[in-house]
């Protein structure tokens, strides 16, 4: 049995269209290699919300977890 650590990412929900699921956009800043310029990279991810209690702006912390359809493998954390 492997022992996997759970990530943990915080972001601001950009879709709440969808039931009992949000869309997740984080921001980190990287460099790049050559030129060694820092710039936004910005990924989006489709998070588990079974309450829809999350709206577009508000601020979410989530963790991964078991996959629960084809493209949600994250569920929101209780703060």
């Amino acid at each position: 049995m492997s022992d996997k650590k759970s990530i943990i990412m915080k972001g601001v929900a950009v879709s709440d269209a969808m039931d009992k699921t949000i869309v997740v956009a984080v921001d980190t800043f990287k460099t790049h290699r050559k030129y060694l310029k820092k710039f936004i990279f910005t990924k989006k991810y489709k998070v588990h919300d079974p309450e829809n209690k999350y709206s577009v702006g508000d601020k979410v912390i989530f963790q991964s977890c078991k996959p629960i359809s084809k493209d949600k493998k994250f569920i929101v954390v209780e703060d």
